[in-house]
């Protein structure tokens, strides 16, 4: 803990607590810091932790540079349509602090937070007790992942892990791997595993994927244009429940590039359907890979479609480009039974999503489900927000690309929260000067 952390932690109460101190907190924490409003984020583990700790040695980004777009803090490397790598997001975030130095601290989890009588919020922490008018629930909606009960059914000689603690095909056991689920993670998992010779088993699901390029540009570049990432939720089609939907599976690997699993297929790659049970060391599949890899490949056609409407509509200069045609179908033979043993299957990877878990925050402002009620992130509680949710307000709000957004909001709301309250009509203190930045 640095001096300047030191003075932090000696002030207990603040206008504004930040829980997490991501690219949500960090956005919000500029926001506040550029408006003269003195307060705290508290980060449980240290910035890009989520990125130094829960991704591949070869993870990167899929989605272009450009899009990395921080409130006071773009891109600043050579390669805006290329895709950077975990060690360049971790060094980007880490000179995204150095750039404006927010009133952080790291190392501190947040254990509990209540509302007090008189109106402000308790925040326990395992650095003792805060308070606050005001706080910001930052932590984004992926706080640990979920097994689904088959899990249980394997057996003990096979290792079992979560897609977020994959690191590299090296540090697996020797023998076949099987990954289940085909979203992003698992796609790319399953390819980084098939490049470096290993044998791959992959248990498909409904996720969508897409093109890397088309007619001439990143699919994104095209979306972009086209006004796809600022699309609120309220107007898009499936509302709300466009939350629950899966990523489409697609890679910035190589300088960026289609994941094809049928070509992977061709390759020696075996793909099944959905995972159906486990019994006695043998694992039996849906018999719905072939859905499964037409509804992936229909789902990007059709956003090629769109495109070819976009160009046609705006009367854009763009090559002509051939559409996609299924390079591997799924034998009508396909086992839909592998025995683990026969298969040498040694390792299982789980990509299989995660979970929230928001039983610290002791407020009455989630839905049945246990998701937080909101509206761009604003709660029905006087003073309590969320940042960083997936869909929060577009399809950017949990990604670098539109979080500065949702932050900008938020800070709006708060200030205008704050009534008469002006920067020195407070009881601040020497850390509330540090936070202004004096």
């Amino acid at each position: 803990m640095t001096d300047l952390n030191h003075t932090f932690a000696a002030e207990r109460h603040f206008p504004v607590i930040v829980i997490g101190g991501g690219q949500a907190g960090l956005s919000i924490s500029w926001h506040l810091k550029h408006r003269g409003i003195p307060h705290l984020v508290l980060e449980k583990n240290q910035v890009g932790h989520e990125w130094r700790q829960r991704r591949w040695d070869t993870f990167c980004l899929v989605t272009p540079n450009w899009q990395c777009q921080l409130p006071g803090w773009s891109y600043q490397g050579t390669d805006p349509h290329g895709f950077m790598a975990r060690d360049e997001i971790v060094a980007w975030l880490e000179a995204y602090v150095a750039s404006f130095q927010p009133p952080l601290l790291e190392g501190v989890a947040v254990t509990g937070v209540r509302r007090r009588a008189h109106g402000t919020f308790e925040v326990d922490t395992t650095a003792g007790s805060y308070s606050a008018d005001q706080v910001v629930v930052a932590t984004g909606g992926y706080h640990g992942f979920q097994l689904p009960r088959l899990a249980d059914r394997l057996p003990r000689s096979v290792t079992q892990i979560h897609s977020s603690e994959y690191r590299s095909p090296a540090a697996l056991p020797e023998g076949a791997v099987l990954v289940i689920g085909s979203g992003q993670s698992g796609s790319q998992i399953a390819e980084d595993l098939h490049l470096a010779g290993r044998q791959v088993h992959l248990a498909t699901g409904t996720a969508p994927r897409t093109a890397r390029f088309y007619r001439g540009r990143d699919v994104v570049d095209w979306l972009a244009d086209m006004g796809y990432y600022d699309l609120p939720v309220h107007e898009h089609p499936l509302k709300e429940g466009v939350r629950a939907k899966a990523n489409h599976y697609v890679t910035g690997r190589g300088g960026g590039r289609d994941i094809d699993l049928r070509k992977f297929a061709l390759e020696g790659m075996a793909l099944h359907g959905r995972l159906k049970s486990v019994e006695g060391g043998v694992l039996t599949f849906a018999a719905d890979l072939q859905t499964n890899l037409d509804g992936a490949d229909a789902v990007s056609e059709s956003i090629k479609t769109t495109i070819d409407r976009f160009i046609a509509e705006r009367g854009v200069a763009a090559p002509e480009e051939a559409r996609y045609v299924p390079v591997w179908h799924p034998p009508d033979d396909l086992p839909l039974a592998v025995d683990l043993a026969s298969a040498n299957i040694r390792t299982v990877i789980w990509s299989t999503g995660f979970k929230t878990d928001y039983r610290w925050l002791e407020l009455p402002v989630f839905d049945g489900r246990g998701y937080p009620r909101h509206e761009r992130g604003v709660t029905s509680m006087v003073g309590v927000y969320f940042l960083g949710l997936p869909w929060q307000y577009t399809w950017g709000s949990g990604r670098f690309s539109g979080v500065a957004r949702d932050a900008e909001y938020l800070a709006a709301q708060i200030v205008g929260r704050m009534g008469s309250w002006m920067p020195g009509h407070h009881d601040a203190t020497a850390v509330n000067a540090v936070a202004l930045g004096s």
